[in-house]
């Protein structure tokens, strides 16, 4: 067997948990990231039928059942991450009756998967109806997005057409829209049967107050629909009450999505 450290999937995540600490999108234990992982590759540095004990998810995930994912652990800081990946991470896979995870490997201090694993599980079943290929769902609080929330309207087309008109690439990044949830408990099936229901519209989830959701066919695709929203965040915080001297109006808007032939939501544009 391979040393499993030095798979491209626990060095991927690695990298991508201490650069989202490094900047601010997960003070504490704050967010947590599930991949779904090819069990050909995972069978190279595991042996799959080698479980190390299993945990309920508290969640019925029968559409998942056999899939492999490699998950952020409950408590865990990600910015120590690097320092015990075989601590704070996990790989499982969905048992037979589709509410137990199967450990395969990590959590090493008796510890568990993140506590929003059935927000996530959720999530990756409604992506995975819309986009067979998507791997990744990726949760956290980016500081100028959050801020965001409590000086603008919640409500999906507001919160959307303003993100577009910050940068110019934001229509290209995510024409699909941004889905907007009002503030809820976190941490329970509510708030996951919530997201997941966006998540058939949308690869970017606001949870009011508290942060963002994001799904891609990797985890560069789900961090660059974040990064680019918190970017356009973060310029609509500096411009605060400021007059508007330019924007992007929505006519170029039009123009740009012509111009890279997107499918945009053009029920979020006021003409």
């Amino acid at each position: 067997m391979k040393d499993i450290l030095h798979a491209p999937f626990v060095e991927e995540m690695i990298d991508i948990t201490a650069n989202m600490y490094r900047l601010g999108w997960d003070e504490r234990n704050g967010g947590n990231i599930s991949v779904m992982l090819d069990p050909d590759e995972v069978a190279q540095y595991l042996d799959p039928d080698n479980v190390i004990r299993t945990i309920p998810t508290g969640f019925e995930a029968k559409p998942l059942i056999g899939k492999i994912f490699l998950v952020t652990g409950t408590g865990k800081y990600f910015r120590n991450i690097p320092k015990f990946p075989e601590r704070d991470l996990g790989i499982i896979r969905i048992a037979p009756d589709g509410t137990t995870a199967e450990l395969l490997w990590g959590y090493s201090d008796g510890g568990r998967f993140t506590s929003e694993l059935p927000a996530h599980l959720m999530s990756h079943m409604s992506r995975l109806a819309v986009n067979p290929d998507n791997r990744v769902i990726l949760h956290c609080h980016p500081t100028y997005t959050l801020a965001m929330n409590f000086v603008h309207p919640l409500e999906e087309k507001a919160f959307t057409h303003t993100l577009w008109e910050m940068c110019t690439e934001c229509l290209v990044v995510f024409p699909d829209g941004v889905g907007v949830l009002p503030w809820m408990v976190c941490g329970n099936n509510e708030i996951g049967e919530a997201t997941a229901e966006k998540m058939k519209q949308y690869r970017l989830v606001v949870w009011g107050m508290h942060g963002l959701y994001g799904a891609g066919k990797d985890i560069d695709e789900a961090f660059g629909l974040v990064e680019t929203v918190e970017k356009a965040a973060q310029v609509y915080m500096l411009i605060g009450d400021r007059p508007r001297i330019n924007t992007i109006r929505d006519e170029e808007l039009v123009e740009l999505g012509k111009a890279f032939g997107l499918d945009y939501r053009k029920d979020f544009l006021n003409l």
